[in-house]
């Protein structure tokens, strides 16, 4: 239902006087719940009311084009009117649709706009008028002479059926699949006034049939007349009113240069008094109904040729190339060609959202690949005029690695770049892709209390640590693992570190990382040939460690296979300069592995990987670490030990084991079955005390790990190194001290809270987004036991962006970095970058965060 239609030209001349406008409706849904909502206003309140209006339903907003000349400025004029509403949209949690219908719909919350128009509207029609959830398209041409455009628009209505299939895009109505391409012309169909008008021959029938219907009472005023083609009511144009709403805006601009090619064609006819031979109305809605019901992937009526159906592509074709003369006359030719190939290769919309529905079938998918394509078309002009297919625009977040104050910093440029080419709806497709490689590969882990795996989360845009960064990383990285191994050497032996004052007794004795199985290792050397050290990056650009993770550290598989997915689906980002590669992490861990092993083993040691099997949450970590070192995988019940040695059972055959890459926890390794039946705990601790197998990681690690030892590391690296610290900590109360646990009670909602031995974000407590509630609990379990909680200071972590199926957006990161120690420290080339969920700082993937392909630059 058009309002309004500006009328400043954009000074084209070639359009033979035939200018062109375009009104889009647009829907309004929540991006949360991809339902339909009725806050189109809040969007108006900050557009310009001259070229966005309101329509019957508050969920409805509507652009209208400045006229333009020739189809490139139609095309940037519905890019820019589109761009301006979805960037306020957006800003609201709101995202518009470009379709003839949205699926998610609830009717009853859905109000009318509250004009006196339109709420007489509602009295006269009902449930009519509350039906109406539905967007189409207008396209306007210039034709000033109103007898010429009531001949214009008679002339042109055999056509219609083939504008309408090009358009189609509402096959769902209601949530369910309607079996129509196009719902919503059936629906419009139930206004009094749409369709055929009938024979007329000039202005002052149409006119005199408008009178008529007003003074029935069917209608108020002529704005009201829905017809197929009319002479609009307040502009010189004559109006195509037939189309669904099209979330490409490429097919917005081939209907408007079949449109006017029409135009012209029946210009000339009527000028020329060529008769013209009207479609029976029968047959012209049966066209109609054939095109709703098909769209471009049935049959249609090729009126005025023959009622007998053709291929909808036929169709398409012979309008095209009857239009020839016209469109060359005008200038459109090449365009209309190009854009008509395109739309047939492509398929309608209706047809797309189907396939949507059908991979997962999840009616939420049809709507975030409406909003997608919608958005996507807002994006800009391409260098030879086309829509580029983009709708990603950089946000403004302070702190954020890739747009700190809204440009794009030069590190993410050339990543920017390819992702607003390909669009929201091309990374929709590269998501797909993604998917379907995880499966193929099993890149999946598990979660507590789930029977089926999940696929590894992992967002398509990579995060870059510049070169500068990483280089002091790195450094820090290794003093402080060597600083921890020293620790837990020293823990489990003459305990110095006590005796000379650097760390209190009861922080050690009160761990409930300290294990006796630790002071089995019979040998001195290193204890943690594994290290994981996650970092966080504070908004002022400031990297420090958050926490350590010396005991079974998990993602380094997943870090390399985060690599070769990006490379698989998205080839053509740029690499940048100095782009460390990942592909020699398991050759240096292999080599810290075996540089464990002890004198027993001879010059060829035996190395396998222990794990718990499918049911550990990093199976496919496992297998492929173990696949890429070329060692095996076993579980407990393939190893067993005779006298003091370990073996592997395998086909009947022993075999020798020198080191164990352990992958599972230590109360699961004491208690779980050998391959005689009988624990394998006690009897491993005979090899161990024989000197002739190694475990890596050592027993007893967790005690590096604590939190309450982490505010010590800075005094252990000067103790045992005797260096300054090169990494920052984050400031750490501990709670077992008196007069910091008072200042942590006093503060609770300012600190975020963590138990001792806390693993995986679990049981933290982060106190500016703690319930009173949460903060009540935590402060009893505080004063219950002391010596087993800390406090830190929050870190106001760095944001980077992920694709969030729409747009790119801020997610709070961390960075887990590798360790590997043998006769010498390295970093491993391969790091995972963790993302946390939606509105939380906690990045584990068991509590919803995921990951990123993490570029290491030197």
């Amino acid at each position: 239902m058009t309002e309004s239609l500006s009328v400043t030209s954009d000074g084209a001349t070639a359009s033979n006087g035939l200018d062109l406008g375009v009104e889009e409706e647009l829907h309004v849904v929540d991006l949360t719940t991809r339902e339909l909502v009725p806050r189109a206003q809040e969007i108006l309140d900050q557009l310009d009311p001259q070229h966005f209006s309101a329509e019957l339903h508050r969920s409805v907003v509507e652009t209208n084009t400045p006229v333009a000349g020739t189809l490139d400025g139609l095309r940037d004029a519905i890019v820019e009117r589109r761009r301006t509403a979805i960037t306020v949209a957006e800003s609201l949690g709101l995202g518009l649709v470009a379709a003839g219908t949205v699926p998610l719909v609830d009717l009853e919350s859905l109000p009318v706009t509250p004009t006196s128009r339109y709420r007489r509207m509602l009295d006269d029609y009902q449930l009519l008028a509350r039906e109406q959830l539905i967007c189409g398209a207008q396209v306007h041409v210039g034709v000033p002479d109103r007898d010429e455009a009531v001949a214009v628009a008679q002339r042109v209505a055999s056509a219609l059926p083939t504008l309408l299939a090009l358009s189609t895009s509402s096959p769902y109505w209601m949530g369910e699949d309607s079996g129509y391409a196009s719902v919503r012309s059936l629906v419009w169909m139930r206004w009094p006034t749409a369709g055929d008008p009938g024979a007329l021959s000039s202005a002052a029938e149409f006119d005199a049939l408008v009178g008529d219907l007003i003074s029935s009472g069917t209608i108020t005023d002529p704005k009201m007349v829905y017809f197929d083609v009319r002479p609009s009511a307040h502009l010189p144009t004559v109006e195509l009113r037939v189309t669904d709403s099209s979330p490409d805006v490429d097919t917005v601009v081939l209907l408007a240069g079949l449109f006017r090619g029409l135009v012209l064609r029946a210009q000339q006819d009527h000028r020329a008094g060529r008769p013209h031979v009207p479609t029976r109305p029968p047959l012209h809605r049966a066209a109609m109904w054939r095109a709703a019901r098909s769209g471009l992937e049935g049959d249609l009526l090729d009126l005025p040729r023959s009622p007998e159906p053709v291929p909808a592509a036929v169709a398409v074709e012979r309008l095209v190339g009857d239009l020839r003369p016209q469109l060359e006359e005008l200038g459109d030719w090449e365009q209309v060609f190009d854009l008509s190939v395109r739309a047939l290769s492509r398929g309608s919309s209706a047809a797309r959202q189907r396939r949507a529905m059908a991979r997962r079938g999840r009616i939420s998918d049809v709507v975030d690949l409406v909003v997608a394509d919608t958005r996507g078309g807002a994006t800009g002009i391409g260098p030879e005029g086309q829509t580029v297919p983009g709708g990603l625009f950089p946000y403004a977040r302070a702190g954020d690695e890739a747009f700190p104050d809204g440009e794009t910093t030069p590190a993410y440029a050339g990543i920017v770049n390819v992702l607003t080419a390909l669009g929201s709806a091309g990374l929709r497709r590269r998501e797909d892709a993604r998917d379907d490689e995880q499966r193929q590969r099993g890149i999946t882990f598990s979660v507590a209390g789930e029977a089926a795996t999940r696929l590894f989360p992992f967002d398509l845009v990579p995060r870059v640590v510049p070169a500068r960064d990483w280089s002091s990383l790195a450094g820090g990285l290794v003093q402080r693992v060597r600083a921890l191994d020293l620790f837990i050497r020293d823990v489990y032996g003459e305990r110095e570190v006590v005796r000379d004052g650097i760390v209190p007794e009861w922080v050690i004795d009160g761990s409930p990382e300290l294990r006796p199985s630790g002071a089995l290792v019979a040998h001195e050397g290193v204890r943690a040939q594994v290290a994981g050290v996650d970092l966080v990056r504070d908004a002022d650009g400031r990297w420090c460690v958050l926490e350590d993770n010396l005991r079974v550290p998990s993602g380094i598989a997943y870090a390399m296979q985060n690599r070769r997915l990006t490379e698989a689906v998205l080839p053509e980002l740029p690499e940048p300069a100095g782009l460390i590669p990942v592909e020699r992490t398991p050759e240096l861990l292999k080599r810290a592995l075996l540089d464990a092993a002890r004198p027993a083993a001879g010059d060829d040691p035996r190395i396998v990987v222990l794990s718990q099997g499918p049911d550990d949450s990093a199976w496919f970590e496992h297998r492929m670490l173990a696949e890429e070192m070329g060692v095996p995988v076993v579980r407990s019940t393939e190893l067993f030990v005779d006298g003091d040695r370990v073996y592997r059972l395998r086909d009947g055959k022993r075999h020798p084991v020198d080191v164990i890459y352990l992958r599972m926890g230590e109360d699961s390794l004491v208690h779980s079955p050998g391959a005689d039946g009988m624990p394998l705990g006690p009897n491993l601790v005979t090899a161990l005390h024989a000197d002739t197998v190694v475990l890596a990681n050592a027993l007893g690690n967790g005690i590096g790990d604590d939190k309450a030892v982490y505010a010590y590391v800075p005094k252990l690296i000067e103790y045992y190194l005797g260096e300054k610290p090169l990494l920052a900590d984050v400031p750490t109360y501990l709670c077992g001290i008196p007069e910091q646990r008072a200042e942590v009670l006093d503060r609770l909602d300012q600190l975020v809270c963590k138990p001792v031995d806390g693993y995986g974000g679990d049981r933290i407590v982060i106190g500016p987004h703690a319930t009173p509630e949460d903060l009540a609990a935590v402060r009893r379990q505080i004063r219950t036991a002391p010596h087993r909680w800390v406090a830190q200071e929050v870190v106001q972590l760095s944001t980077a962006p992920v694709f969030d199926g729409h747009q790119l957006t801020p997610r709070h990161v961390d960075l887990r970095a590798f360790v590997f120690t043998g006769t010498e420290s390295v970093v491993a080339p391969a790091a995972l970058t963790r993302v946390a969920p939606a509105g939380s700082m906690i990045v584990n993937s068991s509590r919803g965060g995921g990951s990123k392909d993490t570029w290491l630059l030197s």
